[in-house]
């Protein structure tokens, strides 16, 4: 079974870098730029391993995607560029896994991701 990661943000290139850098450590990674495409995903029955969400998308909150993705038992890094303490607890008592602020690191980024689901497993 392939462990996928969706990336949900509707800034095009800070999603195709995630998706590269993460692509590049072997994940399989599908991106989306909506809250509906990510409920979408979310919710099918090829449900992502890991979804990293943006919190202010252009169709919606990305909080109504993380409580989606909680339902389902896919944990959840919700990014944002509107970081404070508040943003962090309110994302975290919500259900998210993990939290990052952008700009963010790669490092931070692969570090957290890891740290939540490990590294992918080789196909075989």
């Amino acid at each position: 079974m392939t462990r996928t990661i969706l990336i949900v943000d509707d800034e095009a290139d800070l999603a195709a870098g995630c998706a590269r850098l993460l692509h590049r450590r072997g994940w399989r990674v599908v991106t989306a730029a909506t809250c509906e495409a990510a409920l979408v995903a979310v919710g099918g029955t090829h449900r992502p391993t890991l979804a990293i969400v943006d919190r202010h998308l252009s169709d919606g909150d990305g909080l109504d995607v993380l409580r989606a993705a909680c339902t389902t038992g896919t944990p959840v890094i919700m990014i944002t560029g509107q970081a404070s303490t508040s943003a962090r607890r309110l994302a975290l008592d919500e259900g998210a896994a993990g939290f990052l602020g952008k700009p963010f690191s790669t490092q931070a980024l692969v570090d957290l991701v890891d740290s939540i689901v490990g590294q992918p497993r080789a196909a075989g």
